[in-house]
Parts: structure tokens; sequence; C-alpha cells
């Protein structure tokens, strides 16, 4: 670090140095942009530490608004090629089309809704504004529906944000409704609201009956808004007794997560624990592994519960310091592939990836709770988090990963995975990948 001020201050500045007080009172004219600084200090590190900082705050500010330009022009021609906001843009098909969501119902319906309030937020476009209000009203009837536990991703990404850009009562409505209808898949018995209906494993024998995954962490959000809005604690309490469940038994002593638990409704007991979307039963899925660091820090954020925010770090360790995490810090879509002990439950042909498939959706969700996390974690973990969410910030906004524009299908990130066991969304766009990378822009713009 002293080479690194001694050249800046050798190379860049010119100093005037005078004695007051036997403190050095030093004028920093830096030929870099023509900033000027009065630093007081007994030595010039100060003042050559702080205009690197300045220095390097002016790359990350080009990065960030060379990556929400990229958004901007991609949005506009995502808009040219969507025509009904009933039915969002969601990933490209295997003939290369892009695909879109089927109807409102679909878990992935509020997420391009969400990429344009966030793009509207970083660039003040207000035909995007315009466009994000057509897209989030077309979802004004699921704050009525009960089928599924996604209402939250539904809702809140599209109305939610809504809300909090225009302060529009009518969206606050909505959202508050939504979390009822929420609330009636919550089982007091089995302490958890429920993810899915009744269905099968996939060894197409088990029978879940009240199947809870790690997903649904990410919905509490939704209770905790309608709670904050109405004063309603009731909303509250489900979010908590839902993460205390699910602390208790989707987290393993190694702080990796089940994909899904399944509960008997009548005595609440945990009768299995297996995946959907991962590799085994026994791996990490790499987006469930996301879902979960996300979740619980946003329940510390809410609650001021120690408990949540030492989950959230243990979960977040075990996925930052995986020897299987490549060094660009952009998972696998799990963490156990090929591995030794890993009996994938479903027909798995390791010969179909010569590589193995990249999940940028699962780093951009961590990216945008470690943001969060490093806040809430201080000092020099805190900043650990932070450092490893800008790394993998920089590792999206790279050409590796974010595509050229007009390519792509007008989706922002490429090499993402929806799910391998349903050979479903492998290698391709997905619309809430390009959300959690958006929403982890704006954090990072903010720092």
């Amino acid at each position: 670090m002293k080479k690194i001020l001694l050249y800046f201050k050798r190379r860049w500045f010119k100093k005037n140095i005078r004695t007051a007080n036997s403190n050095v009172i030093l004028t920093v004219a830096a030929k870099k942009k023509g900033a000027f600084l009065k630093v007081v200090d007994s030595s010039g590190d100060v003042a050559a530490l702080l205009i690197f900082m300045l220095i390097c705050s002016g790359v990350n500010a080009q990065l960030t608004k060379k990556a929400f330009i990229n958004a901007q022009q991609q949005c506009k021609n995502m808009l040219l090629v969507t025509k009904l906001p009933s039915m969002p843009p969601r990933t490209t098909s295997p003939d290369g089309k892009l695909s879109f969501s089927p109807d409102i119902y679909d878990w992935t319906s509020g997420f391009f809704a969400g990429n344009l309030w966030y793009t509207f937020e970083a660039t003040k476009d207000n035909s995007l504004r315009k466009e994000a209000i057509r897209f989030t009203e077309a979802l004004d009837s699921l704050q009525y529906f009960t089928g599924h536990h996604d209402i939250g991703f539904m809702l809140y990404c599209s109305y939610g944000n809504g809300y909090r850009l225009t302060h529009n009562e009518k969206y606050k409505d909505v959202l508050v409704q939504g979390a009822k209808s929420l609330c009636t898949r919550f089982d007091s018995k089995v302490g958890c609201i429920k993810s899915w209906n009744q269905r099968l494993s996939w060894d197409g024998k088990t029978m879940w009956h009240y199947p809870v995954i790690i997903d649904n962490m990410m919905n509490l959000d939704l209770l905790f808004f309608a709670s904050r809005v109405t004063g309603d604690t009731s909303f509250k309490h489900i979010a908590i007794t839902h993460a205390l469940t699910t602390m208790k038994n989707h987290i393993r002593p190694d702080f990796s997560t089940y994909h899904v638990v399944d509960y008997d409704t009548k005595t609440g007991k945990v009768l299995h624990q297996e995946t959907c979307q991962g590799y085994a039963n026994n791996s990490t899925w790499a987006r469930g592994q996301a879902w979960s660091i996300y979740g619980f820090t946003m329940v510390y954020r809410e609650t001021g519960d120690k408990r949540f925010l030492e989950t959230a770090q243990h979960l977040a360790d075990f996925y930052l310091n995986n020897s299987r995490l490549p060094n660009d810090k952009i998972p696998y879509w799990d963490f156990n592939v090929n591995q030794l002990g890993y009996n994938p439950p479903f027909k798995y042909d390791s010969s179909k990836y010569k590589v193995i498939p990249r999940d940028v959706s699962a780093a951009a969700v961590v990216a945008s709770a470690l943001f969060d996390l490093s806040k809430f974690s201080g000092g020099k973990k805190g900043e650990g988090y932070k450092m490893a969410a800008i790394e993998m910030i920089k590792s999206l906004s790279s050409s590796n990963y974010t595509a050229e524009v007009g390519t792509n299908n007008n989706f922002i990130l490429k090499h993402a995975t929806g799910s391998v066991p349903h050979n479903f969304e492998i290698d391709k766009p997905l619309v809430y990948a390009d959300y959690y990378y958006l929403e982890a822009l704006l954090k990072y713009s903010k720092l």
C-alpha cells in the first residue's frame, strides 16, 4: 500500500505544504478530472489515499453507468417484441426464440416489470416508467391468487418497486391483499407457508404433502411490508415463524441447504429433505443457497434478531469459501455436480455437459444480498462481504456474462440455469437473473 500511495503522490499530485499547529495542511490538486482537495493530516498518505479512492470510485461509477445504459437499451428493445404485459418475457426457448411467461400466474411474471422499475430508477427514462406501470398493473388480479407461494416474487418485485418509486396508494392496497392471500398457505402446526401443492418427488413414489422450498424465504419480504404499512403484526409473526422453522429444518450443520423439506400436516414433523432442481438430495443447489443468504439477511433487516444475522453470515461463508466456487465467483448450478457421494434422483447424463453450466442468477442474488449483509455485519467481516459482492458485479458486468446490446433476445445476462433436472432453461438468459443483477447494481452505485 505504501508503494501505491507513494506512486500516486509523485505521479498525480502537486503539493503545497506549510506547518500550522504541528499539523500539515496539504493542498492536493489531482490532474485527473481536476479534483481539488484540502486535507489536514500529519502525512501526505491520507491525501494520496483519498484521491486513490476517488479515482477507484470513478471507475466503479463508469461500470454502473455503462451497465445501466446497456440495460436501458435492452429493455427498450425487449419492449418492441413484447406485446402483451400479461405474458412478459422469461427466457430463450430451445429453438433460440424469445420465450414468454404463459400467463400472469407463472412465478416469473413480476420480474420484467421490476427490471423496468430498476432501470427507470437508474436512468430516469420516463418512457420506461410508463411501461413499468403498464406491466405492473397487468398483474392486478394476482393479489387474490393463492395457488402457490410465489406471490411474493410476482407482486413485490413489480408492485413493491412501483410503490417505492411512485407512492401510489392503490399499489399498497394490492400488496397488502397479496400478503393476505399468501398467509392462507400458512399452517401453524407446521410453522411454514406451503410452497407447492401436493406433488411427487423425483423418485416417482414419495408424495410430498406439504413441501416447503428454500425459495420461500424470498416471499417473506411481502409480509414484512404488509405489517409495516398496516400495523397488523400477524403478517410479521407468520414471516418470523416461517424463518425460524426454515432455519431449523432446511439448514445442514455445515450451513449448506436442502431445497425441499416435506412436512406431516397433522404433526408438523419433517418427513423428507430432498431436492427438486438441485443435483442430489444431499447436494447444495447454488440458487437455493443464494435464496437462503438473501432471505435470512432480509429477515434480520426487518427484525434485528441476531440469530438471523448469524445464520445469514454462516450461509454466505459456506458459499464464498466453497472450494467449488470458481475464481470469478459465478457458481456452477450446483456445488456438488459430478462429485462422489452425491447421487442424482433423476436421469443425469454428465456427458451432455462438457462444461458444467454456470448460473448467473445465483450470483446476482448473492451479490445483492452481500451488499446488505456487509452493512449489517460491519468491520472486517462486512468489508469482506462487500468486496465479494463487487467481484461478482464486475464478473457479471464483463463480456463473459453481459450480452451485447441487440443480442441474447434482449436479456442482459448470459449463462443462467433454470433447472437441469427438468432439462429446462440450461445455459439460457433468465428474466430473474437480470432483475437481481439490476438490484445489485443499484446497491453498488449507492455505496
